[in-house]
Order: structure tokens, then C-alpha cells, then sequence
């Protein structure tokens, strides 16, 4: 099951997605344990990094 997602969306896209989610647990916890405006500010790289995925993926 694994292995098909990755055939289908390609490696460097689920590396990119693992980034993602690792971006994600790290700002919750950053904004739970550490200061809240780090972890907000942590956490808005996860959207920036998927809009730029979605940017090279539709550019001709």
C-alpha cells in the first residue's frame, strides 16, 4: 500500500510530504513546550513548502 503511494505520487514528493509532517510535530510541540509565537511561525513553513510543491507542479 505504501509502496504504490510513493510509485504514484513519486519519491522526491513523499520525502517532501514527510518534511512536511515533521515540520508539522515540531511546531506543535515547539508551540505547546517552548513559546507560542516560534511555534506558529514554525508552523506556517508547512503550507509554504506545500504551495510551492503545488507551484513547480502546474508551471509549464
Amino acid at each position: 500500500m505504501l509502496k504504490n503511494f510513493i510509485q504514484k505520487i513519486g519519491i522526491i514528493n513523499a520525502v517532501m510530504l514527510l518534511v512536511v509532517l515533521s515540520i508539522i510535530i515540531v511546531a506543535e510541540y515547539v508551540f505547546i513546550k517552548i513559546d507560542k509565537i516560534d511555534g506558529i511561525f514554525i508552523g506556517l513553513w508547512a503550507p509554504t513548502i506545500l504551495g510551492f510543491m503545488n507551484f513547480l507542479k502546474y508551471r509549464k
